[in-house]
C-alpha cells in the first residue's frame, strides 16, 4: 500500500480559502501492471533540448529492461520522460517531453523515447486531477492566469512539481467534477473550466471500432489495459510492429481482430481480455426518403440517394464495392453499421452513385476511374431551401495547439517593408518545390509531417510525372550549399489535384518530414473561416524581386487582408468566395514568379495560420491593386480528407 498527499479544497476555494491537506492510501491495480503503462512511446525517436545539447542526465547502463527503467522514472517529479537505448539498454531521464519550450523530436537509429501520458495526453482521465497538458485557454476563449500571479485574481494556490500548477496551463488542483480550468485574464471571469474532454469523450466509436484511435486504456469493468508491446502478465499474437496499420499504441484499447467493438487484454491475470465502454458516434436515425430522393442535396448530403455517377470534371465514379484504380475504406458491408450509430441520414454505397460517406461539407463525391486522380465532388447543386449562408457574413473564433509556432529570427512587425518589395526573413512551412534539375520552380506550405500544399498551377497537368522531383526544406537559401545541416530534400510521391474550382494542389512526400526550429507546420483554418479585414499577413517566397530584394534567399513581405466587397470595387466583381484579397501598396509588393503556391499566412491567436495559396495575378506586385489569394478555409475539408484516404 502507498500513500500520497492530495490537495482538496472546501466548497468556496476560488474565493481565496486555504487548503486542505488530506493524507489518502491507496492501493495499486490488482495484478501485472507494467511502469510502462504511464508512458506513451514514439519508437526511433529523440527529444533534444536546445538549450542543453549534452543531455540533463547521464545514461543509466544498469538497467535490466525498458520497464526498470520507467520505474525508475515514473516516481520522480522531475522526471517527466526518458530515452530508452535498444542496443546497450541503457536509460536516460528527462525532465522535459516534446511539449516543453526549447524542445524538438528527431530520428534515431538506436532510442525510443518514452513520455508520461499526463504531460502528453490531450484528453484527461477521471476528472483531470493529474492533466498536465499545454492548454492555457478557457472554454470561453479567456487566457489564463499564470499560478504564479496574484493580479487581476487573487487566490492561495502555491505552484509545486507535486500539483503541477505551471505557467498559464489549465489544471485541476481542486478535484472539481467538471475538469481542468484556471484562473483568467479578464478582472470580470475569475475563473472558468477549459473545457478539456475526457478520453472517453474524445473519440467516439464508428462500426466496430476497428479506426478507433482514442486514449481509453480501461475496460468495461475498470481493469487497467495491458500494453500492445508487452506478453505479460497474457502472452499474444497483436504484436504493434506486426500490425502496424491497427495503431497498436501503449496499453489503449483497440480492435485488431474486427471484433464486435474495441477491447485489450487486461492486467488481470485472471481476466485475459475485455470490451472497453466506449461511446458510439451520433444516435438512431431513419433516412427520410423525402430528403434523399431529390436531384439536389440537403446540409451535406450524406442522405443523397440520387443516381449521378460523375465527378464535376465529367470523369466516372469508381463502384464502392470496387478497390481499383483507388483502394479505400468505405466497402459498402462495413460502411452500412454505420447507418445504426448517425444522428443524420446516410445513403448506402450503391453501384457507383455519388455519396457522402465521411460528411465532406462540399457534399457528395466519389472515387473516380482516373488513376490520377482518387476522388473528386459530383456536380450537384444544394437544394433551394437549405442554402448555406455566404461565408463573408461568418467569423469564428480559432484556437490552435501544436502547428504555426516558429522561432522568430527577425520581428516582420517592425521591419521595413521592401516575393517583390520583400525582405529576408524566416517561415520554417514554406518549402521549395524542385524539378529534376533540382531548380526551384514553386513554393509550397508544410500542412503535415508528409503532406505540402501548392497552386495546380505550377504542374502542366494533373498527371505529371514526380520522379525527379522533390521537396526541399529547412533552408533559407534558394541555392543552399551542400552538406548545409538543416537541409531536407524529401522526394515527392504522390500529386492530387484539388476541385476544379480550387486551384490547388496536394503533394504527398515519399517520407515524413523531421520537425525542428527550421522546418515547422502551418496551421489550417476552421472551415469555411474568414480572415477579418484589417488581418496583417505575410507572403514568403524565392520568387522573383524584380530587383527590390534579394532572390537568393527566403523573401517575407506582409500585407494587409481586404474584404471581398472592397477588393471587387477594382477587380469589378471578378473575385469569388472561394477567394480573398491583400490591400494594394504604392510600392510594388507582393507575389511574382516562383513564389506560386506559396503561403498567405496571417497571425492568429499566437499561432500561424494558412489563409490563402499564391496564385498568379494578372500583373504581379502591381502598385495600388490588391492581389487576389486562393482562401484555404472553403477547401480545408478536402485538404483533411486529402490527408486522411491518401
Amino acid at each position: 500500500m502507498g500513500l500520497r498527499w492530495v490537495t482538496v479544497q472546501p466548497p468556496a476555494r476560488r474565493m481565496g480559502w486555504l487548503p486542505l491537506l488530506l493524507l489518502i492510501c491507496f492501493s495499486g491495480a490488482p495484478g501485472q501492471r507494467s511502469p510502462l503503462n504511464d508512458f506513451q512511446v514514439l519508437r526511433g525517436t529523440e527529444l533534444q533540448h536546445l538549450l542543453h545539447l549534452g543531455g540533463p542526465k547521464p545514461w543509466q547502463e544498469d538497467v535490466a529492461n525498458v520497464e526498470e527503467c520507467a520505474g525508475r522514472c515514473g516516481p520522480l517529479l522531475d522526471c517527466r520522460a526518458f530515452h530508452y537505448n535498444l542496443s546497450s539498454h541503457g536509460c536516460q531521464l528527462l525532465p522535459w517531453t516534446q511539449h516543453s519550450p526549447h524542445t524538438r523530436l528527431q530520428r534515431s537509429g538506436r532510442c525510443d523515447l518514452f513520455q508520461k501520458k499526463t504531460y502528453v495526453r490531450t484528453c484527461t482521465v477521471d476528472n483531470g486531477v493529474e492533466y498536465r497538458g499545454t492548454v492555457a485557454i478557457t472554454v470561453g476563449g479567456l487566457p489564463c492566469q499564470h499560478w504564479s500571479h496574484r493580479f487581476p485574481n487573487d487566490h492561495k494556490f502555491t505552484p509545486t512539481l507535486r500539483n503541477g500548477l505551471e505557467e498559464n496551463f489549465c489544471r485541476n488542483p481542486d478535484r472539481d467534477p467538471g475538469g481542468p480550468w484556471c484562473y483568467t485574464t479578464d478582472p470580470a471571469v475569475r475563473f472558468q473550466s477549459c473545457g478539456i474532454k475526457s478520453c472517453r469523450e474524445a473519440a467516439c466509436l464508428w462500426c466496430n471500432g476497428e479506426d478507433y484511435r482514442g486514449s481509453v486504456d480501461r475496460t468495461e469493468s475498470g481493469r487497467e489495459c495491458q500494453r500492445w508491446d508487452l506478453q505479460h502478465p497474457h502472452p499474444h499474437p497483436f504484436e504493434p510492429s506486426k500490425f502496424l496499420d491497427k495503431n497498436l499504441d501503449d496499453n489503449y484499447c483497440r480492435n485488431p481482430d474486427g471484433s464486435e467493438r474495441p477491447w485489450c487484454y487486461t492486467t488481470d491475470p485472471q481476466m485475459e481480455r475485455e470490451f472497453c465502454d466506449l461511446p458510439r458516434c451520433g444516435s438512431e436515425a431513419q433516412p427520410s426518403q423525402e430528403a434523399t430522393t431529390l436531384n439536389c442535396f440537403r446540409g451535406k448530403g450524406e442522405g443523397y440517394r440520387g443516381t449521378a455517377n460523375t465527378t464535376a470534371a465529367g470523369v466516372p465514379c469508381q463502384r464502392w464495392d470496387a478497390q481499383l484504380p483507388h483502394q479505400h475504406r468505405f466497402a459498402p458491408e462495413k460502411y452500412a453499421c454505420k447507418f445504426k450509430h448517425t444522428s443524420a441520414p446516410h445513403a448506402p454505397l450503391e453501384e457507383n452513385f455519388c455519396r457522402n460517406p465521411d460528411g465532406d461539407s462540399h457534399g457528395p463525391w466519389c472515387y473516380t476511374t482516373d488513376p490520377g486522380t482518387p476522388f473528386d465532388y459530383c456536380a450537384l447543386r444544394r437544394c433551394d431551401d437549405d442554402q448555406q449562408p455566404s461565408i463573408l457574413e461568418t467569423a469564428h473564433q480559432v484556437l490552435f495547439d501544436k502547428c504555426g509556432k516558429r522561432v522568430t529570427r527577425v520581428d516582420p512587425l517592425r521591419s521595413k517593408l521592401r516575393v517583390v518589395g520583400g525582405q529576408p526573413g524566416n517561415s520554417p512551412w514554406t518549402v521549395s518545390l524542385r524539378n529534376r534539375q533540382g531548380q526551384h520552380f514553386c513554393g509550397g506550405s508544410l500542412v503535415k509531417e508528409q503532406w505540402v500544399l501548392t497552386a495546380r498551377q505550377c504542374f502542366s497537368s494533373c498527371h505529371t510525372s514526380l520522379v525527379g522531383y522533390e521537396v526541399w526544406l529547412g533552408t533559407l537559401f534558394q541555392d543552399p550549399q551542400p552538406g548545409e545541416p538543416d537541409l531536407q530534400r524529401i522526394p515527392m510521391a504522390k500529386m492530387i489535384c484539388g476541385p476544379s474550382d480550387s486551384q490547388l494542389v496536394m503533394l504527398k512526400l515519399e517520407r515524413p518530414v523531421i520537425l525542428n526550429q527550421r522546418v515547422a507546420l502551418i496551421c489550417l483554418p476552421p472551415e469555411r473561416y474568414v480572415v477579418p479585414p484589417g488581418t496583417r499577413c505575410e507572403i514568403a517566397g524565392w520568387g522573383e524581386t524584380k530587383g527590390t530584394g534579394d532572390d537568393t534567399v527566403l523573401n517575407i513581405a506582409l500585407l494587409n487582408v481586404i474584404s471581398n466587397q472592397e477588393c471587387n470595387v477594382k477587380h469589378r466583381g471578378r473575385v469569388r468566395e472561394s477567394e480573398m484579397c491583400t490591400a494594394g501598396l504604392l510600392a510594388p509588393v507582393g507575389a511574382c514568379e516562383g513564389d506560386y503556391g506559396g503561403p498567405l499566412a496571417c497571425f492568429t491567436h499566437d499561432c500561424w495560420v494558412l489563409q490563402g495559396i499564391i496564385i498568379p495575378n494578372r500583373v504581379c506586385a502591381r502598385p495600388r491593386w490588391p492581389a487576389i489569394f486562393m482562401r484555404v478555409s472553403v477547401f480545408v475539408d478536402w485538404i483533411h480528407k486529402v490527408m486522411r484516404l491518401g
